[in-house]
């Protein structure tokens, strides 16, 4: 076992011999020779009857979409083939899927739901001001580029966590996909080559990664074999040894001297089974995240508000500027109650209950008016922004034909997270801790939330996200499967998805090719539209005389869902990105 305290790092290895990528892949290839082969049946047991006509998937790219596919013809469940996702996107989709980083999961298995917290946690060293210079300002990038950047990690215990609670395959085998793309390569997408390209500029001379990913070439087979040979330990020794095992070695050297994560760090790092939050809408019941997510909170508030508001939107035309400006003031409030309640329940009593109650969210409502002026007043929290995730996470989600279901978010938070590989375990690290406030009682943060004191940097602290992977019951039985990346757009995304769906009756594929637009407390008065759907030059007019800035991000988004009809599962993908949705008889 690697000693922090009495062994120093190994030196930093500029690129890899090719003697040692053979001896790897070698190494991988006869160890994990079966693991290649197509995903054993299941033996025959006394299965549960289908109550679905199919198992359906959308996810965000080909090859996870393949390695669910085997899963479900190996006769496992939603949370085998959810798994099976994550561990493939790890290798697939480096820039956001991971086993560095963390997440969130919301199930419904055997008929009841269950919500999974595998988010990061601050290391036992981190100190409230650790990104803070000797006179107070922050160190720039700190938080987000190298090791200090990084959150012990929590996808593999989560996975393991999952998997062994709900899961039917053996855990060998759900990672049989990921091993086979590690060792045997995947095609380059040009998008990939492009994320890659951007990412390397801000990594450039700061770490590792270039090491390990110079080869992102579009067209190209990219194989991992260090990665390979991690997700074989991992395989056969189970999620524990991510934490406790060799790749724990690795991931404690690779930080030694540099950053805050040390080998007791992963040693004492647990996944948490939390209550999921549940409320009454339109004649369904949402099950979506809690603690230490906003954006379960904020989805279910921005929900019930335009509900308790429905006579003020009855003959609104779908995102027209009246419609919008509501949408706006909605906001407005519940980003108000995000900057200054929410954080890690663990440490921070969240007054979930208050937020969410009825008569809270009316009085909320009634606050909203038609003629209100936008930033004319400030709207204050109700009771009495944080700092935000990047926007690039990943989402998933999966129902299988006996009714249970996986919605699934995780991130490395920013594009390739903080740019450290774990150097001879082939795997990013995360940058977690940028989502904690860094520079406590300030504005931080890419889109400007509000600081605050629930979400500073605390020794074993998990940082508050905007992650909200949610699902709607009827009658008990799965209705709606649905998340999205996004950062602090992942809730507001959804909901517009959601009342798209529900509100004005859409199908999945017009609710998801529906223009999106955003907007929370600060800065006031702006609403952000999308690349995909540009604002109108006729709209721009009409909010920019209600008062509105009006801006454009960069993302696009990416809501991976599937709608149930009867016993029919729909999966959608979001045409803003690549995913695939598919059917799985």
């Amino acid at each position: 076992m690697f000693d922090p305290k009495q062994e120093a790092p190994r030196a930093h290895v500029a690129s890899f011999p090719f003697a040692r990528l053979l001896t790897a892949a070698a190494t991988v290839a006869a160890v994990c020779g079966s693991v290649l082969a197509p995903v054993p049946a299941l033996a025959k047991t006394a299965a549960p009857k289908p109550v679905l006509d199919a198992s359906a998937v959308a996810t965000p790219d080909r090859y996870s979409a393949d390695a669910a596919q085997q899963i479900f013809a190996a006769g496992g469940n939603a949370v085998d083939a959810a798994v099976a996702i994550a561990f493939t996107l790890a290798v697939t989709d480096p820039g956001a899927g991971n086993i560095g980083g963390g997440g969130f999961m919301t199930l419904f298995v055997d008929g009841k739901p269950y919500f999974l917290d595998y988010r990061e946690r601050a290391p036992q060293q981190a100190t409230r001001e650790m990104y803070l210079d000797d006179k107070g300002s922050l160190v720039p990038n700190m938080s987000v580029v190298g090791h200090r950047a990084v959150g012990v990690p929590g996808t593999v215990e989560g996975m393991w966590e999952a998997q062994q609670r709900f899961g039917k395959l053996k855990w060998k085998q759900v990672l049989a996909p990921a091993i086979h793309y590690a060792t045997d390569g995947f095609q380059v997408e040009p998008w990939l080559q492009k994320q890659h390209d951007d990412a390397a500029k801000t990594f450039a001379g700061k770490t590792n990664f270039d090491a390990y990913f110079s080869n992102l070439k579009a067209g190209t087979t990219f194989r991992q074999p260090e990665l390979a040979q991690t997700l074989s330990r991992i395989a056969g020794d189970g999620g524990r040894e991510f934490y406790e095992g060799r790749t724990g070695d690795l991931i404690a050297q690779q930080m030694y001297g540099h950053g805050l994560v040390t080998k007791q760090d992963l040693i004492q790092y647990k996944a948490v089974w939390r209550q999921p939050l549940t409320a009454d809408w339109n004649g369904y019941q949402i099950v979506t995240a809690p603690p230490p997510s906003s954006g379960g909170v904020g989805l279910i508030q921005m929900l019930k508000m335009k509900a308790d508001l429905k006579q003020g939107f009855d003959g609104l035309e779908l995102n027209s500027a009246p419609y919008i400006h509501l949408i706006a003031q909605i906001e407005d409030r519940v980003f108000a109650d995000r900057q200054q309640y929410l954080g890690d329940p663990d440490s921070y009593k969240v007054p979930v209950a208050r937020l969410l109650d009825d008569a809270y969210l009316a009085q909320r409502a009634d606050e909203v008016k038609p003629d209100e002026v936008p930033g004319a007043a400030p709207v204050k929290p109700g009771l009495g922004d944080s700092a935000p995730e990047k926007a690039q996470t990943t989402h998933f989600s999966v129902v299988d034909k006996w009714g249970n279901a996986v919605s699934n978010t995780y991130t490395l938070n920013g594009t390739f997270g903080s740019g450290v590989v774990a150097d001879g375990g082939g795997f990013l690290l995360n940058d977690a801790m940028d989502d904690f406030v860094t520079t406590p009682a300030t504005t931080t943060g890419a889109s400007g939330a509000v600081a605050d004191g629930p979400n500073t940097v605390a020794p074993g602290r998990r940082p508050l996200s905007s992650m909200t992977p949610t699902l709607l019951l009827k009658d008990n039985t799965v209705a709606l499967a649905i998340g999205t990346p996004g950062g602090s757009r992942i809730f507001t995304s959804i909901f517009q998805v959601m009342t798209d769906l529900y509100d004005f009756n859409m199908t999945p594929t017009d609710a998801l090719a529906a223009m999106r637009f955003h907007h929370q407390l600060l800065p006031q008065k702006t609403i952000y539209f999308e690349p995909y759907r540009p604002v109108a030059d006729e709209l721009a007019t009409q909010l920019k005389a209600l008062g509105y800035t009006l801006e454009q991000q960069s993302f696009n988004g990416d809501v991976q869902m599937i709608r149930v009809d009867g016993t029919t599962p729909v999966p959608a993908a979001d045409p803003r990105g690549v995913g695939v949705a598919r059917v799985m008889h």
